[in-house]
C-alpha cells in the first residue's frame, strides 16, 4: 500500500436509529494516493465532511473501515486516535482553531509541544518565511487577518511533516486573495514538500488547485475527476445535481 495515503473500505455512517436514521456514508470505498492533492465536493448533505472526518478519526464509522497508511483507524481505541491525530495528521479547518491566548510561534508549535516533540527550528524557519508569517510570530490570533490566522494553521500542519493534511473547508471564511494564498500554500506542500493534502470544499476554484476531485452526493462517490479545471468541475456540479 505505499502508494496510498489513506483509504475508505466499505465505510458506512448512519446517524439516529429507525425512523429518523439518516445514511451519511453509503459503503464508500476510496483510496486518497501519496503526494497528491485530492479535493472532495458535493452538495451540502452528501456525506463530503463525514468522510474526511471518518478517514480522519474525528468521527467513527458504524461499518467498515477508514485506513491512514496501513492503520485501520476504525480498530483504535480512543487514547490511540488521539495518538494518531497528533503524530501523524495536521488539520486546518475553517474557523482557523487557534488558540486566543497564544502567539502564533506558540500555536505552531503547539501540537509538536504536546506531543513532547522537539520542534524542527530550521523548518519553522522556513515554513514561516516562506508563509509570509516572520514579522507576526509574537502577534496574538486577534492582532492577525483572517488570512494571517489561517497562515498560521496552515503553518501548524506543515511544521510537524505529517502523512496527511486535511483540510475542512479550509478558504471557507476567506476572502478571493487570501484564498487563492492558502491553496498555493496546499498546492505548493504537495508539489515541493511531498505532502498529501485531502480537503473538502465547496468552492470549484478551490477544487481546481487539487490533482484529482471526488464527489460525493447521498453518500455515495459518484465521480472522479484526474485535473481537473474550473470548467469541468462545473459540468460534474451540474450533473451531480441533476
Amino acid at each position: 500500500m505505499n502508494g496510498i495515503a489513506a483509504r475508505a473500505v466499505d465505510l458506512f455512517k448512519q446517524y439516529g436509529k429507525g425512523d429518523t436514521a439518516v445514511v451519511a456514508l453509503d459503503h464508500v470505498n476510496v483510496e486518497f494516493r501519496r503526494n497528491q492533492f485530492t479535493a472532495i465536493m458535493g452538495p451540502s448533505g452528501s456525506g463530503k465532511s463525514t468522510l474526511m472526518h471518518t478517514i480522519a478519526g474525528l468521527d467513527s464509522a458504524t461499518s467498515g473501515s477508514a485506513f491512514i497508511g496501513d492503520t485501520d483507524t476504525s480498530r483504535l481505541n480512543d487514547k490511540d486516535i488521539t495518538a494518531l491525530r497528533r503524530d501523524r495528521l495536521g488539520f486546518i479547518f475553517q474557523s482557523f482553531n487557534l488558540v486566543p491566548t497564544l502567539s502564533a510561534a506558540e500555536n505552531i508549535t503547539l501540537p509538536t509541544d504536546i506531543a513532547g516533540r522537539n520542534v524542527d527550528q530550521d523548518w519553522f524557519e522556513e515554513i514561516t518565511t516562506r508563509l509570509g508569517l516572520k514579522a507576526r510570530l509574537d502577534h496574538r490570533p486577534a492582532e492577525l487577518s483572517g488570512g494571517q490566522q489561517q497562515r498560521v494553521a496552515c503553518a501548524r500542519a506543515l511544521v510537524s511533516r505529517p502523512e496527511i493534511i486535511f483540510g475542512d473547508e479550509p478558504t471557507g471564511n476567506l476572502d478571493s486573495n487570501a484564498s487563492a494564498e492558502v491553496l498555493g500554500i496546499l498546492r505548493q506542500a504537495v508539489d515541493r514538500d511531498n505532502q498529501t493534502v485531502v480537503i473538502v470544499t465547496h468552492d470549484a476554484k478551490a477544487a481546481s488547485y487539487a490533482d484529482r476531485v471526488i464527489f460525493l452526493a447521498d453518500g455515495k462517490v459518484v465521480n472522479d475527476l484526474d485535473n481537473p479545471t474550473v470548467d469541468s468541475i462545473y459540468s460534474v456540479i451540474a450533473e451531480v445535481e441533476n
